[in-house]
């Protein structure tokens, strides 16, 4: 096929499997509206989402929010991908439209799905997989279990970075192939800045595990060369670098391009609770060993050891793959192992790795190692189609005869074992009408149908799999509603502090049925409504704030040590006003009160809580302060809150005290102040609040902005990436190298 020829080829391609993909999902929706809303992207992603498309309709970079202090640094978090242009624009374009919570979030996961189904295809049509073939790798990577439970319904995150590794996975044998031109190295870098950016950790161990997987791969081309012929090769070390290089400097540019973002992770964790985790977290969801019949029958439900380290019984849904893709390889050893061992040997070596690591402990700041599933699914499905390109119509139809067998043999055996739980059935026997379906058509004459039948039985299966099974994999459900656009009945210009129970506990659908949280803001659903809260959801919690209020993941923070703060420095002088807290919000399920009682009043009441306000005027958000008894009281007119930024016009008195000037925001390392061109030193007290000491006499405008090192050289080996990127392409633009490609 022509050079052009096949480059249509893949690109409709991969636009069908797109639109297939975009089409399954719409039939989710159909089937359940929510399906995409539960969890964290109720309580934390898509709130986030909301202020960063706030922050962007501004003209402001997202970096920080102003209107949470757990969750105030949205570029160290991580998650949110700040720093990827495709998140961020798609943010911008979905919240311009007029959808529901539900809807946006069903834009912003479809939208990844169909561009993760594009590359899966890509993938798999390089490797000279026939179309139908490729689609079904496609959907496999795509739609699997923990994609669907997971990812595009609760972490977003790890949907957001795994929807490159396809693309990325793709490009970097297009760096390897000699038979490109030597601009090559360029393909690699946009697609592992988007992984990287997109927020997901984990996805960045898979693609170094590709990577590495790749290049021993390549190294060992080589050196098959070399001994075949020796004569042909340079020096065997050169050899090799020539042919892993292109893939070192496009991997190098990708992470130039995504500094900004790793950099504010490392940044950020220093110090925070992610540092030290429990050791029991280590050993939460590891897929185990006696689960693995899941990747055929998804219902099999065995213990699993849950957020809680306790063994429950739990379905195997994470593990679902369509049927097809485990039967084909396991057909393909059988009836030609020898062959198809030679012909996959390296994605059979990543894909035992990948195995073994779903099942062992995780290390380090590193949890749940079920997480490495996706990979495992999408190495599973080109394993199974690089099988199926190799059977005859003969072996196809024993592929088929053997699906149905086993799918008849698990359903007898979670009978008797009693693994079923509670959705085999229809789930078993659409299953069983699925394979009887498949065995028919190949017992046919050879046609269109038996091309299509494998990614027609992925696709019946998985959409059956969701409908008989419940996707969100036992994670609660809030019924948040419309309303908590709004801020009443609470002050946008006062900050609070939430005291609630854990929400998955006592705010799930299950528990409060009704609309939820217009009072206590669970997670970091106030940025919906600008309103300025202590809490929000971090699974980083950083060293401050988040430490000194004990405060959990989801946002509750520590009752006991509320109570305590209620009662003994809620008052004048106490640590609650030293830090600019002037509102109270105190959960139905509590009955304490911030005290002195002559200091508060009760502002509303209502059956979620009760909320206090400081008496008086809202404290503003920059005040002259004297902690101590040591310094002088400022002037202090005309305040500017930015989101980045915070100014004012201060007039300090002469003598020789200096005026001490408390913001009231969150303290991250890397604020910076000036006072009329000249630098302030910033520090803070117990790392809750900037504090800056302004000389005796000076008057002027004081800026407090956020400016980091790790932004500032983040920013730089961004640009240096960018620009080499830029000038490289614009040089293989006006020389490319022509080449034909056949298949």
């Amino acid at each position: 096929m022509s050079g052009p020829r096949f480059a249509r080829s893949k690109i409709v391609g991969a636009t069908i499997a797109a639109l297939i993909v975009i089409a399954f999902s719409i039939l989710l929706l159909a089937h359940d509206p929510l399906i995409f809303w539960n969890d964290d992207y109720e309580i934390s992603i898509l709130p986030v989402f909301a202020d960063m498309a706030r922050a962007w309709s501004h003209g402001e970079i997202p970096l920080l929010s102003p209107y949470s202090w757990v969750c105030g640094n949205l570029a160290g978090e991580f998650q949110y991908g700040v720093f990827s242009v495709f998140i961020n624009a798609l943010i911008v374009c979905v919240w311009k439209l007029p959808l529901t919570f539900s809807q946006q979030a069903a834009a912003v996961s479809i939208a990844h799905l169909a561009v993760l189904s594009a590359g899966a295809f890509l993938v798999a049509h390089g490797r000279k997989l026939s179309g139908p073939l490729s689609i079904f790798v496609a959907l496999v990577a795509s739609l699997n279990g923990w994609i669907i439970c997971w990812g595009a319904s609760d972490w977003f995150g790890a949907l957001g970075a795994f929807t490159w590794l396809p693309w990325a996975w793709w490009a970097a044998e297009q760096a390897l192939d000699p038979k490109r031109s030597r601009w090559r190295f360029l393909w690699p870098a946009p697609f592992v800045y988007l992984l990287i950016a997109g927020g997901f950790p984990y996805t960045v161990l898979m693609l170094a595990l590709v990577l590495v997987c790749l290049a021993l791969r390549a190294v060992f081309e080589v050196r098959t060369v070399e001994t075949a012929s020796p004569a042909r090769t340079g020096p065997g070390g050169l050899a090799r670098l020539t042919r892993i290089g292109p893939l070192l400097a496009g991997v190098t540019l990708g992470l130039g391009l995504a500094a900004p973002a790793w950099l504010a992770l490392l940044d950020y964790v220093h110090g925070s609770a992610r540092e030290s985790l429990h050791p029991s977290a280590h050993w939460q969801w590891l897929v185990p060993w006696n689960a693995w019949p899941g990747l055929i029958l998804p219902s099999w439900t065995v213990n699993w050891s849950n957020f809680s380290s306790r063994l429950v019984p739990h379905g195997a849904t994470e593990l679902a793959c369509g049927l097809v893709p485990p039967i084909a390889l396991l057909t393909g050893f059988l009836v030609n192992g020898r062959a198809i061992l030679k012909k996959i040997r390296w994605e059979t070596a990543l894909l035992f790795v990948v195995f073994i690591l779903a099942m062992s402990p995780t290390a380090g700041a590193f949890r749940w190692s079920f997480r490495w599933l996706p990979l495992l699914h999408l190495v599973l499905a080109l394993c199974a189609a690089e099988a199926l390109s190799s059977f005859s119509p003969k072996q196809r139809r024993f592929t088929a005869f053997l699906m149905l067998l086993l799918v008849i043999m698990l359903i007898i055996g979670v009978l008797v074992l009693r693994t079923s739980g509670d959705h085999l059935f229809p789930l078993g026997w659409i299953f069983l009408g699925l394979a009887l379906g498949w065995l028919l058509v190949e017992s046919l004459q050879r046609n269109f149908l038996c091309e299509w039948a494998p990614a027609a039985v992925v696709f019946a299966a998985l959409l059956a799999t969701y409908i008989c099974i419940p996707p969100n994999s036992g994670v609660p459900k809030y019924n948040l509603a419309q309303s908590l656009l709004e801020p009443q009945p609470l002050d946008p210009h006062r900050l609070y502090l939430s005291v609630y129970p854990t929400p998955a506990t006592f705010y799930r659908a299950e528990a409060k049925p009704g609309p939820v949280g217009q009072i206590v803001r669970l997670g970091s659903t106030s940025m919906w409504a600008g309103l300025r809260f202590v809490n929000g959801y971090s699974p980083i919690r950083p060293a401050g704030v988040a430490r000194e209020f004990a405060s959990a993941i989801h946002g509750e923070v520590d009752p006991d040590l509320a109570q305590w703060f209620l009662q003994h420095q809620a008052g004048e002088n106490g640590l609650l006003e030293r830090i600019g807290i002037d509102g109270i919000i105190v959960a139905r399920e509590f009955n304490f009160t911030p005290q002195p009682a002559a200091e508060w009043e009760l502002a509303t009441e209502a059956d979620e809580g009760r909320v206090f306000h400081r008496r008086g005027q809202p404290i503003p958000t920059v005040r002259s302060v004297n902690f101590s008894g040591k310094n002088s009281i400022a002037k202090i007119t005309d305040i500017v809150a930015g989101r980045n930024y915070v100014s004012a016009f201060v007039v300090a008195p002469d003598g020789d005290r200096p005026a001490l000037i408390a913001v009231s925001r969150p303290f991250f390392p890397g604020y910076r102040a000036q006072i009329d061109r000249r630098d302030l030193a910033v520090f803070s007290e117990r790392s809750l609040i900037p504090l800056i000491d302004v000389p005796p006499g000076t008057h002027g405008r004081l800026t407090l902005y956020y400016r980091p090192d790790w932004l500032i050289y983040g920013s730089a080996l961004a640009i240096i990436s960018a620009a080499v990127c830029l000038i490289f392409a614009f040089f293989a633009i006006r020389n490319p190298r022509k080449r034909v490609t056949s298949v």
